[in-house]
């Protein structure tokens, strides 16, 4: 991996490099919606780590380049072909609401989530952890220290899972909940249970007429009776998605009000989607339901794994990302599904989810002491390795076949003492290839040089 960033490097020729990937990657949304792409790109600039979370394509294909994307160390026949996030840095961890009703703290957004080497997830975060690492102006030594640690847990836990682990009520290691989180993670748990539903109602929505609608503006998008119809049909589609469990109560899905939306964040930009509001599980107002309609995107890393097994197995990206989640994630969301719609004269798969009152994002911009850091960073390695064990011959997925935990056990048992340094030379090498990459980003988008903006 030494190739990933060389100092020094022409930056004209870095420059093209970038463009040809964003052609690839971006190319058809940005020409859909450019005025979207300029929200994403601004965002993207504000920061080298908001470079970095907004060019996974861009990491996949250096690794490419790099030769990092064939057979390395740790890699085999099994572990090279792991239920992995795809996009795993260090703000893609927060709460969610469980679909027993407990409040965890673990890995969430799963929209690039595939089939792939383990390493791959392990290299991103390590990444990332340099570049939070270079903002909070951690040295060289504690940056590497601090993947050490990540390297350190996420092997305690990942043997621990393959030994069969601590038994908790739920037969597995146990989650990071109120009950067992600290620090940072427990304020995180906390602040997600002092949100209501009533108060994300509150900013979406108003009650005309004893019956609750969304509230026109603040982005939402009034719908013709044609593209109306079309997202209900789709919804149809979607309720024979749900786990039997999900569909108790047959109110719970009746339509209130459904609206469009277009996404401009960071990993939406330009993708259309719905909310839809729904009766929820009783006839009171203030337990009403959004869930939101969104098109499947192609993951990055999927541009680099040739398994015809893999590819074959999903539907489409819809479907792929719900049953990634599904298996990534201990008790998902019980409103998460998928089905298709007619975007553009094609049908599109469509991820379908709750819009969660109780989704708070990991902090990180007051987590400064670098004692707090570690700890943080060793938490994180564990709710990796937990994540990584969970989509396996025991989640009832064909695609893996096989224990992941004991499979990665293994090949880290060989070479226990490169494991960690295999992670550290990563993150500096390619820290520092998105602090450069970030200037060269920022200078091409402000001189009008990306194609379609």
């Amino acid at each position: 991996m030494s190739d990933l960033y060389v100092p020094g490097k022409d930056v004209d020729e870095r420059g093209e490099e970038i463009l040809a990937v964003f052609g690839t990657a971006f190319g058809e949304l940005l020409a859909a919606d450019p005025a979207a792409f300029r929200v994403k790109f601004r965002k993207m600039a504000a920061s080298a780590f908001a470079f970095y979370r907004g060019t996974a394509c861009l990491f996949y294909a250096d690794l490419d380049r790099a030769g990092g994307t064939d057979r390395g160390p740790y890699l085999d026949e099994r572990t090279s072909r792991v239920w992995i996030h795809g996009d795993l840095h260090a703000e893609n961890f927060g709460t969610y609401m469980d679909a027993t009703g407990r409040l965890v703290f673990n890995v969430n957004d799963f929209d690039e989530a595939y089939v792939g080497p383990f390493t791959w997830d392990l290299q991103r975060f390590a990444a990332s952890i340099a570049l939070i690492g270079y903002t909070k102006a951690l040295s060289d030594e504690k940056i590497g220290e601090l993947v050490r640690i990540y390297a350190a847990a996420y092997r305690e836990r990942i043997h621990a899972l393959a030994a069969g682990g601590v038994v908790s009520d739920t037969g597995d290691l146990p989650p990071f909940t109120l009950d067992t989180a600290d620090g940072p993670l427990l304020a995180s748990l906390r602040a997600a249970r002092s949100l209501t539903r009533f108060e994300l109602l509150d900013s979406m929505t108003e009650i005309r007429e004893y019956e609750r609608v969304f509230s026109p503006g603040g982005g939402s998008i009034e719908l013709d009776a044609a593209t109306r119809y079309k997202v209900l049909a789709a919804f149809d589609g979607y309720l024979e998605t749900l786990p039997e469990s999900s569909l108790a109560r047959p109110d719970s899905y009746r339509v209130k009000d459904v609206v469009g939306r277009r996404g401009i964040g960071i990993g939406s930009a330009g993708l259309p989607s719905y909310n839809i509001l729904l009766e929820g599980n009783s006839d009171a107002l203030e337990n009403d339901v959004v869930i939101y309609m969104k098109q499947g995107q192609t993951p990055a890393v999927s541009r680099h794994i040739t398994d015809p097994r893999v590819r074959s197995y999903f539907r489409h990206e819809g479907h792929r990302t719900v049953i990634s989640q599904r298996a990534l994630q201990a008790h998902a969301d019980p409103w998460l599904g998928w089905t298709e719609i007619e975007e553009g004269g094609r049908r599109t798969g469509q991820l379908v989810a709750e819009i969660s009152p109780y989704a708070v994002d990991l902090d990180w911009s007051d987590i400064d002491d670098p004692a707090e850091i570690a700890a943080v960073v060793a938490d994180l390695g564990r709710a990796t390795a937990t994540m990584h064990s969970a989509a396996d011959d025991t989640s009832g997925h064909s695609l893996v076949p096989f224990s992941t935990e004991r499979a990665i056990d293994a090949v880290i048992a060989a070479d226990e003492d490169g494991f960690p340094e295999l992670l550290v030379d990563f993150a500096h090498s390619y820290g520092a290839r998105a602090r450069a990459d970030h200037q060269i980003f920022v200078d091409l988008f402000r001189n009008g040089r990306i194609p379609g903006l």
